[in-house]
């Protein structure tokens, strides 16, 4: 995986994020990843081909939280998300808060799952903590 920083947002990147986020959201999201010191935004390839991405929030030295994850359809159900969460051995909590759709993806991978309940009308999210220290006692 590889830190992407570049200006310009190439079209895979925008597709991928608008998987992750709402269309709207794209550009506002992509300008953060490049101007922010706490976020870096990761491209995943296959050969030559983009195919993941992953966006984090590093809230210390160990600790980060996935804002965005997304891989393109005809590659998902290969382990790439699974392989683009092992990338960041480096923190030993991460966090993540999604919908009921990805509860089983992160659960699989040692994720605590909590109920934040209905923050949107109609949409219940979860909180997801990976706690790597605990986890290896």
């Amino acid at each position: 995986m590889e830190v992407i920083k570049t200006k310009s947002m190439h079209p895979d990147i925008r597709k991928l994020l608008s998987f992750a986020t709402s269309v709207e959201k794209v550009e506002e999201e992509y300008d953060l990843y490049i101007h922010s010191t706490e976020r870096k935004l990761y491209g995943y390839t296959a050969g030559n081909e983009l195919v993941g991405c992953m966006g984090l929030e590093f809230l210390g030295e160990e600790e980060c939280e996935i804002k965005h994850i997304a891989v393109m359809p005809k590659h998902r159900g290969k382990g790439i998300g699974h392989k683009m969460i092992d990338h960041i051995a480096h923190c030993t909590r991460i966090t993540v808060e999604t919908d009921r759709d990805a509860v089983f993806f992160y659960k699989k991978l040692g994720f605590e799952i909590t109920s934040l309940g209905e923050k949107y009308p109609g949409v219940e999210r979860f909180r997801c903590v990976l706690d790597r220290l605990r986890s290896n006692c």
